[in-house]
């Protein structure tokens, strides 16, 4: 039996309009509890914003989630493809649903309280350990336990880090997030990968359903739960497909998801090396990402999200190529 391609949709209208409906809950109760984002001298805005979008992105993937569980669960005979993969995998995907939980845990202590960078680093690492010893990791050919844990390390911190340093202007972070799921959800689906398409699509819909309140005016910002959340989860998804296997051996086509992320990843390696050679500390923020060069040579704020999302978008579909 064949996997219903119509749950992909259902998965992408499911995350979508959980999160839209969840988000005006979530911006209440921020209201209420004070988690607010001030504003200050490197903010874009002049009225305290709500710190609601992480919050209202998790509850868009885990209200589907738990309605696919019942599904599954009623329905035992159908989705048989998914059915095995749940099984066969069922210690990574479990993992990586406490790693989410973990991540948007720990970018919510850093929104309420400011974390110190080396606790905020040491919850990262932590979190991207327990994931490569649940088994997903990267092994770029490597035939090397301990190599594959170091990259799978660093590839989670770095995909992390990049989203959190992109959330800088409204809608960038959720915007580029959901282009990179999108895409990465796309190549999987093409490629008989159910679960991860499941979790792109479901990711994507999710972020779509925030962003119309966090762009091109914000209502509400994902704050470091939110952009933490999205990093994870797509660095995550890069490791789970199989890009290169012996029945389609094509070696560049490990280089899909540097493709897909390339956006985030160039400002994120330009802003360290612009911090670095003018001897600040790379973790300190400011006003040199792509996103604020764009503004600064003449475009809108609204545009140069726009641009942005364009080359994410235009350089990204080469990696279904």
């Amino acid at each position: 039996m064949g996997f219903p391609f119509n749950f992909y949709l259902a998965a992408f209208a499911g995350a979508f309009f959980a999160t839209w409906l969840a988000l005006p809950l979530w911006r209440a109760w921020c209201l209420r509890v004070g988690l607010l984002d001030d504003p200050g001298r490197r903010k874009i805005h002049d009225q305290p914003v709500p710190l609601a979008g992480g919050l209202a992105v998790l509850t868009g993937l885990l209200l589907p989630l738990a309605a696919g569980a019942v599904f599954l669960r009623v329905n035992t005979s159908m989705l048989h493809p998914l059915r095995h993969g749940l099984e066969r995998r069922g210690l990574e995907l479990t993992a990586i649903a406490a790693g989410a939980l973990a991540i948007t845990l720990l970018g919510w202590l850093d929104d309420r309280h400011e974390l110190k960078p080396l606790a905020k680093f040491a919850g990262q690492v932590f979190i991207a350990l327990l994931v490569a010893a649940a088994g997903v990791r990267a092994t770029l050919f490597v035939p090397n336990v301990w190599f594959s844990y170091a990259v799978t390390i660093l590839w989670l911190l770095t995909v992390i880090n990049a989203f959190n340093f992109a959330d800088n202007m409204n809608g960038l972070c959720a915007g580029l997030g959901a282009i990179g799921a999108w895409l990465f959800a796309a190549i999987a689906a093409a490629r008989g990968e159910y679960l991860v398409a499941l979790m792109g699509f479901l990711m994507c819909g999710a972020l779509a359903g925030f962003l119309p309140y966090n762009f091109p005016n914000a209502r509400a910002f994902l704050g470091d739960a939110g952009s933490h959340l999205v990093g994870y989860l797509l660095a995550v998804m890069a490791i789970l497909p199989h890009f290169y296997t012996r029945q389609h051996p094509r070696p560049l086509a490990v280089l899909s998801p540097l493709l897909v992320l390339a956006v985030p990843l160039l400002d994120l390696a330009w802003v360290v090396a612009w911090r670095t050679r003018s001897r600040k500390p790379f973790w300190v923020g400011d006003t040199n990402h792509l996103s604020h060069r764009l503004v600064r040579a003449g475009l809108s704020r609204t545009r140069a999200v726009l641009v942005l999302w364009l080359l994410a978008g235009a350089i990204g579909a080469l990696a279904a190529l």
